[in-house]
């Protein structure tokens, strides 16, 4: 009976140790050193502009994808009426990369068709620069960010390492154990940044080829309407 008391004491204290060295994320964070603060505070700030840039940049193309279905037949009717000045006004008043690139085919209408398509595909390139903007950096927080966490877990171990040396093999296996889990808190965030930006790159990536391909069927649509028979 008191063999199985004292078993239950041992593990009720191992159950209060258990508790005792739980640490949240703000602790592994902070008692990883200068070094691990500095990268996760890197880490944290690519986070920010990351997440900035994905939602400036999903905000921008679903505002530019967006274009009232009954565009083209307005533009099909006034140009087939002879009405350019109109049809420059229409476009001039929808605010939409398809529409920037049918005024700039309006402009060329009397020139050979060459002339025309060349216009309209140079304005596309600049459309499809503009709907890009910045998301190149959403790539590069994705590379960066994990290879920038590993730093710190290397940064860590190095560390670790140096304590046991300096102590001639004499380090406490606590304290190594301690700062080795929490150098790699660093790789975790480092991944997790690295994660969240690729996925939005991807999706970003993703929406602005949704974009470009509506604007490439308008363009063709504008062209065949030059080449119909009046």
């Amino acid at each position: 009976m008191l063999l199985i008391q004292d078993l239950a004491q041992e593990a009720g204290l191992e159950g209060v140790v258990s508790e005792e060295k739980t640490l949240s994320v703000i602790d592994l964070i902070v008692n990883g050193g200068t070094g691990s603060i500095l990268i996760i505070s890197v880490l944290f700030v690519m986070l920010f502009v990351a997440l900035y840039i994905y939602f400036e940049r999903i905000f921008a193309i679903k505002a530019a994808s967006k274009i009232d279905s009954n565009f083209m037949n307005q533009i099909r009717d006034h140009v087939t009426n002879g009405k350019l000045e109109a049809a420059k006004i229409l476009c001039a008043q929808t605010d939409s990369p398809v529409a920037r690139l049918t005024e700039k085919g309006i402009s060329r209408i009397g020139k050979p068709l060459d002339d025309i398509n060349t216009a309209i595909e140079n304005a596309g390139t600049l459309e499809v620069y503009k709907l890009e903007k910045n998301v190149s950096v959403l790539a590069t927080v994705a590379g960066a960010a994990p290879m920038i966490g590993f730093l710190g877990t290397v940064i860590g171990m190095i560390l670790a390492f140096h304590q046991m040396a300096s102590s001639g093999g004499q380090a406490e296996m606590g304290s190594l154990a301690s700062g080795i889990y929490t150098a790699m808190t660093t790789t975790v965030a480092g991944l997790i940044v690295g994660i969240i930006a690729y996925i939005g790159y991807n999706h970003l990536v993703n929406r602005t080829d949704k974009v470009v391909h509506k604007m490439e069927a308008n363009a063709v649509e504008f062209l065949d309407l030059l080449n119909e028979p009046l």
